[in-house]
């Protein structure tokens, strides 16, 4: 192939999560370089939103290679996996998930290839989390070179023992060219589709349907602002189920009376048409790392809400290019969003500095300029890639993972 091959390994479930939008987006930007890349993809044999992840690696133009598991004792993952790294004679194993860690670790003694992983934040809680958090947590020691995409999760990992010349802080970042408002908000065909009436605003938020996403506070926080006399509805794209999940939050719109104020919109293929109808993103969140959904909206112009999470508040400057609160607060929450969505003059200002922020520190481009320096690294072409800094000095000098 003439190329060092990098593959990008991790569990998908439905049709995927964040990181994967950055994950498959790399293999372009990556075309001119010494470096070639493919992902392989854990998911449950009989997930039919798989097919929606084989979709979108094939629109972008990422190799996806689709290796079913059935769980934890499933033998055939390491034999595929293993037969994958020696066919394509993988040089750097990046993975992106404590399964994906454990497994690079099994295959080394069989395969040399240096490990790289990417710590995206340790949030969704189920019963069986805090062993795959040790796990995780483990594996890391032992790894090449860590990325972690926000502050907080670069402390977490120092406390792990892992040194700085391993580490290294690379944001989460957005393609700015591709997420780029064109239309007002009025005029987006989504609008219409939903048949949102004249001179209501529309609120949005995106994410996986769960209890740490926190929508049900989102769609509390809609009724105060609607009882206020805010003429306003909510869109919530994305699925999940158990706590948190569609039933709960269908059931709690209909406790309210809401039916006609807030709609869950399931999977929606284009993000772009989405974000274009928005007057107001909100992230509810009560964890995240860096979600790549807030930058999205940045990108295109939608002023944004956000709760006052991990790497939260060093993209956004409260009052500035957006607003900020407190987690887990119906009340705050509430007041956040009444600012911009009774104030047009300072929605369309946190709008634009937001899409000013995402071009002079978020491009994709500069991403992967940082991911190419640690590749560069591992394999010891270049020794040249600064230790990770928290502070303001430190944003300005990443782009995003």
């Amino acid at each position: 192939m003439g190329r060092e091959v990098v593959l990008h390994t991790r569990v998908v479930t439905d049709t995927g999560g964040g990181p994967d939008k950055t994950i498959l987006l790399s293999a372009p930007f990556f075309a001119d370089t010494p470096y070639w890349m493919a992902a392989a993809y854990l998911y449950p044999p009989a997930d039919p939103g798989f097919d929606t992840v084989r979709r979108r690696a094939a629109d972008i133009g990422c190799p996806l290679i689709g290796v079913p598991d059935r769980g934890p004792l499933d033998p055939s993952v390491f034999r595929t996996m293993l037969n994958l790294v020696r066919g394509y004679k993988v040089r750097i194993w990046h993975a992106h998930d404590y399964k994906s860690n454990m497994l690079g670790l099994t295959l080394r003694p069989f395969w040399n290839m240096r490990l790289v992983t990417t710590v995206h934040g340790w949030v969704k809680r189920t019963a069986r989390t805090p062993l795959y958090y040790a796990i995780d947590r483990w594996c890391l020691q032992y790894y090449h070179h860590v990325i972690c995409v926000s502050d907080d999760l670069i402390e977490q990992v120092r406390g792990l023992g892992v040194s700085n010349d391993r580490l290294s802080l690379i944001h989460n970042a957005i393609d700015e060219q591709q997420f780029d408002r064109h239309l007002p908000a009025r005029q987006a065909p989504m609008r219409r589709q939903h048949e949102v009436p004249e001179g209501r605003l529309v609120i949005g938020a995106v994410g996986r349907l769960s209890g740490e996403k926190a929508f049900g506070q989102l769609i509390r926080a809609t009724h105060q602002l609607s009882h206020k006399g805010l003429d306003v509805e909510l869109w919530i794209a994305g699925e999940g189920d158990g706590p948190g999940g569609r039933d709960d939050l269908q059931k709690l719109i209909d406790y309210l009376g809401l039916a006609g104020r807030v709609k869950l919109l399931g999977f929606v293929q284009d993000t772009i048409e989405l974000y274009q109808a928005m007057d107001l993103f909100v992230l509810s969140s009560l964890r995240e790392g860096l979600p790549n959904v807030v930058l999205e909206a940045m990108a295109m112009g939608v002023a944004v809400v956000s709760t006052r999470v991990a790497g939260i508040p060093r993209l956004i400057e409260d009052g500035k290019n957006g607003i900020l609160c407190p987690p887990g607060d119906v009340n705050e929450l509430a007041a956040a969003m009444q600012r911009p969505l009774a104030d047009e003059t300072l929605r369309s200002q946190l709008a634009t500095a937001g899409r000013r922020i995402i071009e002079s520190q978020y491009g994709f481009a500069r991403r992967m300029s940082k991911v190419r320096g640690v590749y560069d690294r591992v394999l010891g072409i270049s020794q040249e890639i600064p230790p990770p800094q928290n502070g303001a000095a430190a944003a300005t000098g990443s782009a995003s993972s």
